[in-house]
Order: C-alpha cells, then structure tokens, then sequence
C-alpha cells in the first residue's frame, strides 16, 4: 500500500499551539478519570477494606490474565449527575482476557452507594450485554450491589431497557450458549438475584454473599419473621442447602481463583478468521494527531493526516481518491488486522453517498471491519442538492450502515451533528463501539446553527402578531442557546449519559481498536441482506 504523505509542518506555531491546547484538555479528561477511579468516598472505601473486601478494580486485576490489558467501558458514566454521587455510575464493566479467552466483566462498585442502580448504571450493565451478545463473549458478573437506589426507582424500574432488561439479556446470552459466571462478593438481593440465578456457574463468598428475593426487614414487615442476613441467604444456604449457588469461596480472592477454574473448562468460540500480518508502527508519531485534531470545528481538517498517524506503517490504499472529496475512503491495517476506513473531509453530497455505500459494499464482500472517523456536520442542504435527490442518495448510505453484517467502530475524532451522525455510524446504527476524543461535540447541529434556526423562528413568530424581535432579545436568545449546546454539546455529556463507550487518549485509538477488532472475531460474520435501495 501508498504511504502517506503529511502536510502538517510540526515545527509552526499553528501547531504547537494546537498541540499545547490539546493536552491541557487530556490533562483535564486524566484528573477527572483518575478521581472517578477512585470510586466511593475514603469513608467507604476503608469500610470496604476493614470487611476483608477487595476494591472493584483489585477483582478485576486478579480475574484477567497477567500482563494483559482490560479495555474499561464508560468510565464516567453518570459524571456531573446526582451532584456526583455515583462515579462510574457505580458500576465498572469492560473487556479483559481471562485464560485465553476474551469476555465481558460487569463489577458492582460496593464503595458507591452499596453498589445500587440507576439509569445510567442499568444502561451500562445492559452496554455490556450486548457488546457481549454481538461479540459472542463470555460474561462475568462480579455481584456486590443493593439493588434498585430506591430514590430513583421511577426511572428505573418498568420499562423495557430498565432493571428487568438485565435478566432478560441474561436469558438471551443463555439460549445462545454464551458462559455466564456470577461471583456474589457481597449483597445480591430483590431483582438483583436473579444475576446469579441465571448464570451458568455461581460462586459466593463466605460471610460476605448472600442472595435473596427479600432482605431481612423486608421478611420481617411480610411475615413477622426474624432472622438474619446470613441464615436467610448466605454462602452455606445456598451452597449446602437451597442449591442456588455451586462454589463456595473462604475470600474475595479464593473466589476469583475458582473463577479462573471454571475458564479453563469453557471452550474457545469459533472464530472469524482475518489474514493477519505483523503489527507495524505508523511511519508518523501518534503523538502528532494533539497538534492536528480539530478544536475549532469551523478548520477543516485533512482526516489524512489522522489515518497517517494511527494506521500501520501510515500505510493507506485510497479508493475514489479523486471523486466526492468530502469523504476519504480506502483499505489500511490497524494492529495488523485489514480494516476498511470512512473518514469525513467536509458535508456529505451525493455523490459522498454513493461513494460510501459504494466503498461499505466492497468492505462486506470481503469480510473486512469497517472504521468509521467522524467529524460531520451533516449532509448538504438547499434547493439545488434536494432537486438532485440528496435524501435518496442519503438514504442509500444509511441503509447499507445499517444493514452492513461486518464489525463496525466508530470514533468522534471531531463533530457529529444531524443526520451526520447517523450516516457515520452513530450510536443508533449499533457499532461494536464507539468511541470520542476529548475534543470531540455531538448535538443534533452546530450551536451556531441552532441559534440562526431559533432565532428566526422566533422572529417569524413575532412578526406574525405584528410584532419585532428587538436586538437585544435577539442577541440574549442567541447567547442563550449557543450556551445551551456548549454545555449539552461537550464530550463529558455525551460520556455520562453512554451515549458513546467512553472518551479516550487519541494515541490510544490503534490499540483501542485493534482490542475491538480481535473481540469481534469471536463471532463469525454474518452474510449481509439489503433492503429497498431507492433508484
């Protein structure tokens, strides 16, 4: 394949000063993620330690295979919600090797309001799930949480991606002979027993786990009974008597031990085979995308110069590399794996279309994972591009991502506005992940846009009732709204609400996605079928 050539003078003065800004909004991003690591309060986590516990990330630490890494999922889920109560939404998931074998952990976080839900911790679990289901990889559920958090328990209950959904993935992943292994390292009560229920294998820690429908209080207003939490559902119960639970573990590290055990009894999934080729660096340092990534979303930026530094030997085979210049298509290697890459230049047109839907054709036939790298702002507009069918063209490339059978990954390297998002892959078109850089904004348009829109909307309401939008109630609204999008625009709000699988260190992308590549592999690509193409 053609090496690329960079354009990027690294030694001017744009892009030092882009780089130095970067990397105070990485230096930024680590503080926030290294505090939300810490998980619940110095009071909580000594308490936890005092009961001979170890903390979430110390289980996981020991569950994985030494010396491998755990791809951590939506670590700040929930950030700046419930006055910061819940870091992590309580709850840490992510992907880690365990003998071998690639798999999903779901890990209650005890320190943070005694492991309890809410939306955004039953969204994460459920994340997990299904990145478990798509993949075909085994689960882990490290069990230590209350339940429902009662305060929040309308928004968390009833509906259909709500607490239940849980277990009904569960009984999913069941059906389609995917492992599931539940530790209980601490409480596991109400709904929330039905997690290691439903497992294939169920270990429990002495005087530690207990499973039960109904706490003691709750027995006690039912029934007037009195009894204990470890008579009504601990490890000797449900090991020696009820049956709900197979392993009993003296410790919390005893019960990983026998974790591991049981992976070496589960057999390797068949895998979808990927010619693979010898891991090359790019030929640019990775660390030069912090002087190049786009903080004014209003420069363009050649996505070239990022594929340069992120793919293997910088190595790139364009396709169509003179014709929809807005959109930059071609084949590269990212850890050694063949990926298909789709990378925004500017607006979607037609023809950009055309040429993707085009290109996401070639990348099915020849079973190769596609990368999506977005900064959109969306498909063209005016009388011009409607007469000449761009909704038609539009919807032809919205349909082969939808339908498209291969891995997809997304990364927000810049903006996703509009309708942009969907074409690029957004979140609603189910890549295996997605990913944003610090820098990155996402809303439904530029805020700019937003306040002409608003703004004129406004003023065309007044002058209906023969009325003017004075200036200073026109400049105040704008103002208003640009503030408004700002703040709901920002990588941090997309993150805590997961409507991405986390915010990442771009040097970090390649390895991120060569992790996701190789998970993928363990189910095999399905044969892809269309729908009605609109002619």
């Amino acid at each position: 394949m053609h090496i690329l050539q960079s354009q990027i003078d690294v030694n001017s003065s744009k892009f030092r000063k882009n780089k130095k800004r970067f990397l105070e909004l990485l230096d930024e991003y680590k503080t926030r993620l290294a505090k939300i690591q810490q998980g619940g309060s110095d009071e909580a986590v000594k308490k936890h330690h005092s009961r001979g516990k170890l903390l979430v990330r110390e289980r996981i630490d020991l569950l994985i295979d030494q010396g491998t890494p755990f791809l951590e999922l939506s670590p700040l889920a929930a950030y700046g919600q419930y006055g910061d109560a819940f870091p992590a939404a309580g709850i840490v998931t992510g992907v880690g090797v365990i003998h071998g074998k690639e798999s999903v952990i779901v890990a209650n976080d005890a320190t943070v309001k005694g492991g309890t839900y809410v939306a955004e911790t039953i969204k994460k679990h459920i994340r997990a799930q299904e990145i478990a289901m798509a993949n075909r990889l085994p689960c882990v559920y490290l069990v230590d949480s209350g339940g429902v958090f009662l305060p929040e328990q309308a928004k968390v209950f009833p509906d259909k991606y709500d607490f239940g959904r849980i277990f009904y993935n569960q009984a999913r992943l069941s059906a389609q002979v995917i492992p599931q292994i539940s530790i209980v390292m601490g409480s596991c009560t109400a709904g929330g027993a039905y997690v290691p229920a439903m497992s294939d294998e169920t270990i429990i820690v002495k005087k530690q786990g207990t499973i039960f429908i109904g706490g003691p209080p709750l027995v006690k207003a039912a029934t007037g009974e009195e009894v204990t939490a470890e008579e009504l559902g601990g490890a000797t119960i449900h090991t020696s008597i009820s049956g709900v639970s197979d392993h009993f573990a003296e410790n919390d590290k005893h019960a990983i031990q026998i974790c591991r055990s049981i992976f070496e009894t589960i057999p390797h999934m068949d895998k979808q085979i990927l010619e693979f080729s010898p891991v090359e660096e790019p030929a640019y340092d990775p660390e030069e995308i912090y002087g190049i990534a786009p903080l004014d979303l209003k420069q363009p930026v050649d996505s070239r110069e990022i594929i340069m530094r992120m793919v293997d030997g910088s190595r790139f085979h364009e396709f169509k590399n003179r014709y929809a210049p807005t959109l930059v298509s071609g084949f590269a290697r990212i850890m050694g794996y063949p990926v298909g890459i789709l990378a925004n230049n500017g607006v979607l047109f037609s023809e950009t279309s055309l040429k993707a839907t085009h290109f996401i054709e070639l990348c099915d036939h020849r079973k190769v994972p596609i990368i999506f790298l977005q900064n959109i702002t969306g498909f063209i507009v005016g009388k011009q591009y409607e007469r000449q069918g761009i909704a038609r063209d539009g919807a032809k490339l919205v349909h082969a991502v939808a339908n498209v059978s291969v891995p997809k990954f997304s990364v927000i390297f810049g903006g996703s506005f509009g309708a942009g998002n969907y074409a690029m892959a957004g979140r609603a078109y189910e890549p295996r992940l997605l990913f944003m850089w610090p820098n990155a904004r996402i809303s439904v348009m530029g805020g700019d846009q937003a306040a002409d829109v608003l703004v004129t909307v406004k003023r065309d309401q007044l002058k209906a009732k023969g009325k003017e939008l004075q200036d200073a109630e026109a400049k105040k609204l704008r103002e208003e709204i640009l503030a408004k999008y700002a703040f709901e625009g920002s990588a941090y709000f997309s993150t805590s609400r997961l409507w991405d699988d986390g915010i990442i260190d771009p040097v970090e992308t390649r390895k991120i996605l060569g992790m996701g590549i190789s998970l993928s592999l363990n189910k095999k690509f399905d044969d892809t079928k269309y729908g009605v193409f609109r002619m």
